[in-house]
């Protein structure tokens, strides 16, 4: 193709898309008001004609996708801008940029305080003392009835339970520390679902589905991206894994810097190391299909080799990673800035991220063929080296960061 046939992003987007029944996955991480970064990135890809064939979320990131999966497409946006203006925190000191500091401090307290509105408030019993007998259906320092009641409000789940997009949560089963997917595809999801998959403790309480409560899927698996591998039948997909928590930062001094760099870690993407188990094991697949194409015909007839054959996969995965930019003065309580000017400047950041990503089409090439999964990064250095194996050279980034997006083949040469 001539440098002047440039694409547009539907039409790269669909070339994954006809290519053997290809999909486009969206991954959303938990993070409470940092999931504003995940509307800015819908609304990307919603104005270049684009809507997702899947959307995988936990915590916040199941809230945004119920809400994209359970509107008419024209209508998605909109819920989605109605969600995060009804969660934003108003303060009168957001006037004086003088006083931007002091307003975003006082919106996190008032939020610790009194909860957010369409959201949680607070369960007053809970506040008593740590031993106070709460039940287990209610231990939790806020109730979260409010989001049952915006849910119904702004999700259509007889709309969404038709699978167009499908649909798919992760919960952590509070008895066995087992990750539970609940899939539109398998089952009928209902506002206990997604509130499961938001259940963040000590915040809020766990959610019962059958009898099992369940818990936020972030403190087991915070980018569950892969549930995109393990899927049965496996499709060549174009996946945008958004990712809310910094992976990478400076050496922290106080303590107060201490606790902000623990929490990104511990709630940071894992996708490399995810990548670097899925890599090996793909190309194993790859190899297989193209090995089968020595065996004779009568030998394949042989139930045993049918059987080994089944291994074999030619799907590949691109995975287009978008990460949320750390903010000026941002800190450990970052997660419950639903200020106006914190939302406005996540969102904004994900729309531009995204757009970038889309002009820059970094799936479209030719690839190895016995390359199974490659990482789009959005710059140099957004994901530790220490994940990869030693020796593994990262290509440096086709431009300046954030627009620029480069693509690491991780799948052994």
């Amino acid at each position: 193709m001539k440098a002047t046939d440039k694409l547009t992003p539907l039409e790269a987007v669909n070339k994954i898309r006809n290519d053997r029944n290809g999909q486009v996955v969206m991954v959303l991480q938990g993070g409470g008001a940092l999931g504003a970064y995940q509307g800015g990135v819908y609304q990307a890809l919603h104005e270049a004609g684009i809507e997702p064939d899947w959307i995988i979320g936990t915590s916040i990131g199941a809230i945004n996708a119920s809400i994209i999966t359970g509107n008419k497409p024209e209508d998605r946006l909109e819920k989605l801008k109605e969600f995060w203006q009804l969660v934003e925190r108003a303060n009168f000191w957001g006037a004086f940029p003088a006083w931007a500091g002091v307003a975003d401090a006082l919106s996190s307290w008032m939020t610790l305080t009194k909860g957010i509105s369409g959201f949680f408030e607070p369960h007053t019993r809970a506040f008593l003392g740590a031993h106070v007998k709460l039940g287990a259906d209610n231990a939790g320092y806020y109730s979260t009835a409010p989001l049952r009641k915006t849910l119904e409000e702004l999700v259509d789940f007889n709309l969404l339970n038709q699978g167009r997009p499908r649909l798919t949560v992760g919960a952590a089963h509070v008895r066995s520390s087992v990750m539970h997917y609940f899939d539109s595809r398998d089952m009928k999801l209902t506002p206990n679902h997604i509130m499961a998959s938001g259940a963040l403790p000590p915040a809020f309480p766990a959610v019962r589905i059958d009898g099992e409560l369940y818990w936020d899927g972030g403190i087991l698996s915070n980018t569950p991206a892969e549930r995109i591998f393990e899927d049965n039948p496996r499709r060549n997909s174009l996946i945008f894994a958004v990712h809310l928590w910094n992976p990478t930062g400076s050496e922290p001094d106080t303590i107060w810097e201490i606790l902000h760099r623990a929490k990104d870690i511990q709630y940071s993407s894992r996708i490399s190391s995810h990548i670097v188990r899925q890599r090996e094991t793909h190309r194993l697949r790859h190899v297989i299909n193209h090995l089968m194409r020595f065996v004779p015909d009568e030998a394949k007839k042989d139930p045993l080799v049918k059987e080994l054959a089944g291994y074999g996969c030619p799907t590949r995965m691109h995975v287009v990673r978008l990460l949320a930019p750390r903010l000026d003065n941002e800190s450990l309580i970052k997660d419950i800035d639903f200020s106006p000017a914190g939302i406005r400047m996540r969102w904004e950041a994900g729309f531009a991220d995204t757009t970038a990503a889309l002009t820059n089409q970094p799936w479209i090439g030719e690839w190895d063929p016995l390359e199974g999964v490659i990482l789009h990064e959005p710059q140099q250095g957004a994901e530790p080296a220490a994940e990869m194996k030693m020796g593994e050279a990262m290509t440096a980034p086709a431009g300046p960061a954030p627009a620029g997006l480069s693509s690491h083949k991780l799948a052994a040469e």
